[in-house]
């Protein structure tokens, strides 16, 4: 499906598509281990559907790939999916006029994960800016 790249593919081949990685935006990873942003715009591990969902909520074309990062040491399905969003038209402007880069998408990402309703459940300690939630649970079970 996806072939070499050259320069007269189109900005619609999905091959001219940016790829963004969970780890790029996993604030538990550092810079050396793939983190791409600042860790206040990251998250702690977003997976894949998280960051297809966002985005096919802002109207870009995504695709999902069963890539694994390269620099990714488990190899566990929770660190796999890679994802391609088309930014540009064929004529070189932005599709979305608020995502001309890969960095405003990672950053809207980063914003926009932790919002999600899959999010919301989880305690808040991975989310500085979320207020506490109350956890009262029979049986508390370590996560570590």
């Amino acid at each position: 499906m996806i072939s070499s790249w050259s320069p007269d593919k189109k900005h619609s081949d999905v091959e001219r598509w940016i790829c963004i990685y969970p780890a790029y935006l996993n604030s538990k990873k550092t810079l050396a281990e793939g983190r791409k942003l600042a860790k206040e715009y990251c998250v702690e591990n977003p997976t894949h559907q998280e960051i297809r969902d966002v985005l096919l909520a802002t109207g870009l074309h995504v695709g999902v790939e069963n890539k694994l990062y390269p620099r990714e040491r488990s190899k566990e399905m929770l660190f796999r999916g890679r994802i391609r969003v088309q930014l540009k038209n064929d004529d070189g402007s932005p599709i979305k006029e608020e995502f001309p880069s890969r960095e405003s998408v990672m950053k809207y990402l980063g914003e926009t994960i932790p919002k999600l309703k899959t999010r919301q459940n989880r305690p808040a300690d991975q989310q500085p800016q979320a207020t506490q939630t109350s956890t009262k649970s029979k049986g508390k079970k370590g996560r570590r």
